[in-house]
This record gives C-alpha cells, structure tokens and sequence, in this order.
C-alpha cells in the first residue's frame, strides 16, 4: 500500500484511540493517543523524512510505543490491533465520537441496544424517543444528545483555545525546521484574535518571496520583510474588521489589500501593522479587537483602552484542592502560584451542596482555615493564601451556607450548579439574589456554558451585570478553555454598566493553573483594561478592598 499522510494517519491514530476506549482500554493511553494525532495533524515537513531520520519521537506526545504504532500506520494504513477492533463495531460508529460528553460507553451502548450507526441514525432515534426507554440511557441523555446534535453541525471544525496553541505552536516549529531559510513566523488567524473557538490555522513567515501554501489544516503565507505587516494583518483578520478597514482607508484616498496600502500607485506603508494603522491616522488596534464593531471608530478618535496583559495579574481566585475536587494539595497549589510570580493564591473549593464534588462540611472548613494560617505564618507576609469557597446558588437564590459561616472567608464565590432548566426569568431572579448576598464577592462562570459541550443558561445577562455593579460584586472571567464565561461579547456591555471583573482559572491542579492566560486573551478581546479587574490589584489593595466590603455589607 502507498504511503500516506500525516493526518491520515492523526485519523486512524484516533480512530485507534476511540475504539479502544470503546472496548474499555486504559483512559490515560486514550488520551495520549488523542494528543500524538493532534501533534501529526500539525506537522508541516514529510512524516517519511521524519521516520527515516528517527525524530518521530521528538513530535510532542509520541514515545516508543506511540511511534511504533505510527510507523506501522504510515507504512500500511492500517494496525494489526485496529484492524482487531474493527471487528467490534461498523465505521459509522465513529460519527458518534464528535458528540460533545458522549462517553465511549455510551456510544457503544447505543450501537448495541439501538443499533446506531451513525449522526444521522442517532438523530432518528432521539426525535423518536427511541433512547428515553432504554436502561442505562435515558430522557436526560436523549434530550442531551439533541442539544450537542446542534452543536455539532456548528462547530465541526473549531478547537478550543488550548488545543489550538498546542497545534499552532508545534506547526511554528516544524515550519521553521522545514525552512530554516524563513527569519520569522507568526501565529495568524483568529487564534490571534483571541477568538475562545479557532477554526482558521494560519501562519505568516518572512521569506524571500511571497507565496501561499494551504492545506486542510494548516494555512501558510511566505512574504518578504517588506510586506510583512500587510500579509499578518490579511491572514489574522477578521474579514469584517479587514473590509471597514479598507472602506475607511478608501475614504481617506487610499487602497489597502495584501500588498500594504497604496496611494495611486505609491505603496505608503506595508512592513508592520502599526505603520499601516498609523498611515491611517489610527490607534494601534490590537489583534484581539478587531471583530469589526466599534473598534475602528474608536481608533479613530483614539479611545482604545490599554488591554490588560498576563502581567498586570497578581493573584489567582478561585482555585480547587483535594479538599473538594482537585488533584493538588492547599500547600502544593499555593506553592505553585508563589512560584508563578503570584503574590496571593484564593482557594474557593465547593461548597456543603456540592456532593458531587466534595464539598466542604464546617468541620473541613475549619480544618483549611487552620492549614493556611499555618502556611501563611511560614510565609511571613511574602505572599499570602487567601480564604475563600465556592458556594452554591441554591434554587431560590440562598447561597449554602449561612451568614455567619460566610463571614469567616476572605472572599466567595458564588456560582449556579444545578436547576440549569429553569425558566429564564426565575434563572435570572434566582442569580441576582444571590449577587445581592453581602458575603458575593464574585459571580462564578455567569452563564454555565460549556465550549461545544452545552450552551449558558436561559439568563437575561443584562439585568445580572447591572446588579453586579449595583453591589459591587465582581463579574467572573471564568478562565477554563472549555468555559471562558462570562463571553466576551458582554464585556463591553459589563463596562458601560460600572461592573469590575474577576479572572480566575477555576484550576483542578497545578497545570490548571495556567489558564489564566485564556481569561486573560477574553478579557483582552472584550476590551477590559487592567484597572477594572480585581486581581490585578496587588495584595494591599485587594485586601483593603475585601476589607470594605466586609464593613459595609
């Protein structure tokens, strides 16, 4: 058999995951074949000239055993194994695996009892009411699975943040292995643009000559030095922002295209994007503004905001240890944010309600208390572990625990997870009772939506920003790439309103911790600047300020 590419082979490869987890394999040797089919999908140089050479092994998340299995791919199409799993289940069945939270044992279960196999044949079966009555599925599931249908047909090709950076970033490295002769190479596209989905993976490399490469994945524009600014600002976009760019630039007697912007035949400015904003008698606008709203507008009368960066961030809120549902100690993840450069660490595990995750009891509380006054003593004001908790919103807007039991924390949180179905107005009654709480500091991930998963809540946003800035409680920036919520096309809106922001990763574990970088791009793509966030104050402020908030509620 020929030999084939490499993301043909990135699809058998997770084809080869999916059906082993069907069969019940090992989750973690899923995930690692999941994230080596990730790492072929970006390669931009020969797989055959990386096999011949023995620097498989060198591709992010492939081992021995991974490059063996690809070797045997590539070589082949096929795996003795795959072709073993095979036998299990009809190709179809591997439709089912794009379905937002469907579990390998679901689909199989769908297979078996439904004989589903396929999008369209689970389609049928749940505008059928076909999986309600069947043990093991359910109402809950088939109403679920409609919703993550649509869901689907709309995203089928967009990858969350992370999974994007990853992607993007090891492209950037094989490009310039690839072309050494190239001085540059920039992520363009809307991960540029900070968009929380990414479907467009594009590049810009400084070469000798312009050129275009494009692929199903990957899109690469070669330009030279001198053109270089023009070509970054076509590939990142976006097409609304780049048309009312150029009609501006047109009222104003010039051609903007690819090539820079011209007057008559005279190219004025091409080389960076900030020469061509400035030729315009524009404000700089970053990339992550330039969605085609107001921005160019604002530009113009220079009113961008300064955008906040991850270094204007010093302290993270909202964060889990094994005391609820995470992976790290109250030690270990103070540590790690001390580390990061962090000057105060805010644990906010779950609240009493949440039983699903292990939430607090009193006698837990008082145990975390003691745990970080003893840390906080060891680190002798050098940085501090801030006493926090994520607590329920209970149906009727009560958060779950009394007054006198949230009076003893630092700060709370206080977030929706349960009764996502109610009525749009008892959901959005239910959140602003609980914003009216003296003990709220934050809103947690306002609307509840997950990325490709589920969508928010039935909520009327508006009316919950402005209790917020009623009572000064703080709008969460829900930094968790599967989250990033509150969305950042209500950012503006939270401004105008007077509310302040909260970025917090909403970490499980230490690595989660640097997603605050996510909250920080959506923060930037709303346009919020540093001054209007509550962790970008330094500790003094933030605890002068949580102190006020005390004394007045």
């Amino acid at each position: 058999m020929a030999k084939i590419d490499p993301r043909t082979v990135a699809s058998l490869l997770r084809e080869y995951a999916q059906r082993a987890s069907m069969r019940g394999d090992n989750p973690y040797r899923t995930k690692a074949y999941l994230r080596a089919a990730d790492s072929l999908t970006a390669l931009s140089q020969p797989l055959d000239r990386i096999i011949a050479t023995g620097a498989i092994t060198k591709i992010p998340g492939i081992g021995d055993a991974i490059a063996d299995i690809v070797t045997k791919l590539y070589q082949t199409g096929t795996h003795p194994s795959l072709e073993k799993l095979r036998e299990d289940v009809p190709a179809g069945v591997m439709e089912l695996f794009a379905i937002p939270g469907l579990r390998p044992d679901k689909i199989l279960k769908l297979h078996q009892a439904l004989g589903v196999n396929s999008l369209a044949e689970l389609e049928a079966a749940a505008r059928e009411d076909r999986i309600r009555p069947v043990k093991g599925l359910g109402a809950a599931l088939q109403t679920k699975l409609l919703q993550n249908l649509a869901i689907v047909r709309s995203g089928k090709t967009q990858l969350h943040l992370h999974k994007a950076a990853a992607l993007l970033e090891h492209a950037v490295i094989s490009v310039k292995q690839e072309h050494p002769e190239f001085s540059r190479v920039e992520i363009a596209g809307d991960f540029r643009r900070g968009c929380e989905l990414v479907s467009d993976f594009a590049l810009v490399a400084q070469g000798r000559k312009s050129t275009g490469i494009e692929d199903t994945t990957l899109r690469l524009v070669v330009t030279d030095r001198k053109h270089f600014g023009a070509n970054l600002l076509e590939a990142t976009g976006s097409a609304d922002h780049l048309d009312q760019l150029k009609t501006f630039a047109a009222d104003k007697g010039f051609t903007l295209n690819a090539d820079g912007l011209h007057r008559g035949r005279k190219l004025i400015a091409s080389a960076t994007e900030e020469e061509i904003y400035q030729a315009l008698d524009l404000q700089f606008i970053e990339p992550e503004l330039r969605e085609g709203r107001d921005e160019i507008e604002r530009a113009a009368k220079q009113k961008l905001p300064a955008l906040i960066r991850d270094e204007d961030l010093h302290g993270i809120l909202h964060s889990h240890t094994t005391a609820s549902d995470g992976t790290e100690t109250l030690e270990a993840m103070a540590e790690a944010t001390r580390k990061r450069g962090f000057e105060y660490y805010g644990v906010a595990d779950h609240s009493q309600s949440a039983h699903y995750a292990g939430g607090l009891s009193l006698q837990e509380i008082a145990e975390q208390h003691r745990e970080a006054d003893r840390l906080n003593k060891a680190y002798n004001g050098k940085f501090r572990i801030l006493k926090g908790i994520e607590a329920d919103i209970l149906a009727d807007g009560s958060l779950d625990y009394p007054n006198h039991i949230l009076e003893q924390f630092d700060f709370v949180v206080a977030s929706v997870h349960s009764r996502f179905k109610l009525p749009k107005k008892e959901q959005t009654e239910r959140i602003i009772e609980a914003i009216g709480n003296p003990r709220t500091t934050i809103i947690g991930h306002m609307t509840g939506r997950q990325l490709l998963r589920r969508p928010g809540y039935d909520l009327d946003v508006d009316k919950v920003l402005k209790a917020c800035a009623k009572h000064g409680v703080a709008v969460e920036i829900n930094a968790h790439p599967w989250r990033l919520d509150l969305d950042w096309r209500w950012h503006q809106k939270a401004l105008d309103q007077g509310c302040i922001f909260s970025i917090n990763p909403d970490a499980h574990s230490i690595r989660e911790l640097d997603h605050m970088h996510w909250g920080v791009e959506m923060a930037r793509k709303g346009g919020v600047p540093a001054k209007r966030v509550l962790n970008a104050m330094r500790l003094t402020a933030l605890l002068a300020h949580l102190a006020r908030r005390r004394q007045t509620s």
